[in-house]
């Protein structure tokens, strides 16, 4: 598949590209990325046909929005599609005052959960303000997942459902935005969200890869029913994915336990039998399934960006797939690409 190909944002009327670019790398995540190579990674995936791209304000406390804003500025508004996020507020402060973890070198702003109407109206404001655009098309609801917010989860998705979903629903209702969803780390609360309300998209992250397909039970069936779209980022699991069951390997930010490691060793044995690299089969895995409109990737320089446009350009056999289906390294029910 090229990153180029136009896929349908489910109901939301309006086409996305099936690559996105992912913000949280020109954030300064976890180690800092100059301007230049930030502004040339945006450069060489627009070059590359990729038109949507995923932002949010906590990225680097702001700084990625202002410096997608910046390399999007003087592009035709009309020709991509642009998403960011709401359930934080940024408020200036000292440097001395502020906790940037994970980020380095980030923008002097204080972090504030919000889940409020008036918190919710606000922090679309800051960002469009930030970006310096006149408009998004998506707008998620960020990080009321556990993972996140640990044992307030609860609570703070009750917050969600009302301030959040009041605030967005009217955007939507006046055509501010386009499509409104949520976006976390857990499929359970994306399925738990669009039971409760009637969201158009989602953006799930880590959890509808190679190695874990429980979405499939429940979340993606009621996304297809409901017409609601769903981009996937994580696709690598934070990193396994990408390198392999290597010592040291990355699964969900931390070492990866001797289980995944052991699923990850067994596929890799099929992918050397077909002459098919790991990393091509997570990314081309994600965009098989007919509610997934976008797979969206974050990268810290060129180099990678290129890579990853490279892997998901290049062609699997059919027989791959059957392969890990057989062996049970891939539920049966998952779809697979053609």
């Amino acid at each position: 598949m090229q990153v180029s190909a136009k896929r349908r944002f489910g109901r939301a009327g309006f086409d996305v590209t099936a690559f996105s670019f992912g913000t949280a790398p020109i954030g300064n995540l976890f180690r800092p990325i100059d301007d230049q190579t930030s502004d040339a990674m945006i450069r060489q995936s627009w070059d590359a046909g990729v038109r949507y791209f995923d932002t949010a304000p906590y990225y680097g406390h702001g700084l990625a929005e202002l410096r997608l804003g910046h390399s999007l500025r003087w592009r035709n508004r009309d020709d991509y599609v642009l998403s960011t996020k709401v359930g934080r507020v940024l408020k200036p402060a000292r440097r001395s005052a502020i906790d940037f973890t994970p980020w380095t070198a980030a923008a002097a702003n204080r972090l504030e959960f919000d889940y409020s109407y008036d918190g919710t109206m606000r922090a679309f404001e800051d960002s469009l303000q930030r970006l310096a655009l006149e408009h998004v098309e998506i707008l998620f609801i960020h990080d009321i997942d556990s993972f996140t917010r640990g044992s307030e989860q609860p609570e703070v998705f009750k917050q969600a459902m009302d301030g959040c979903w009041r605030a967005l629903e009217s955007l939507r209702r006046q055509g501010a935005v386009k499509a409104i969803g949520v976006g976390v780390n857990e499929w359970e609360v994306c399925h738990a969200a669009l039971q409760m309300r009637d969201f158009d998209c989602f953006l799930l992250a880590g959890r509808y890869t190679l190695l874990e397909q429980e979405a499939l039970d429940e979340f993606l069936p009621l996304c297809e029913k409901r017409g609601a779209a769903v981009v996937v980022g994580g696709g690598f699991n934070s990193g396994i994915l990408a390198t392999g069951a290597r010592p040291g390997a990355k699964y969900n930010y931390s070492p990866a336990p001797e289980h995944v490691m052991k699923k990850v060793a067994a596929i890799e044995e099929v992918c050397k039998a077909f002459n098919v690299p790991l990393p091509v089969a997570a990314l081309q895995f994600v965009v098989a399934h007919p509610a997934v409109a976008s797979f969206c990737a974050g990268t810290r320089n060129v180099e990678q960006l290129r890579q990853n446009i490279a892997w998901f350009s290049e062609t699997i056999p059919a027989d791959f797939w059957a392969t890990l289906k057989k062996k049970d390294l891939l539920r049966e029910d998952a779809p697979v690409p053609a």
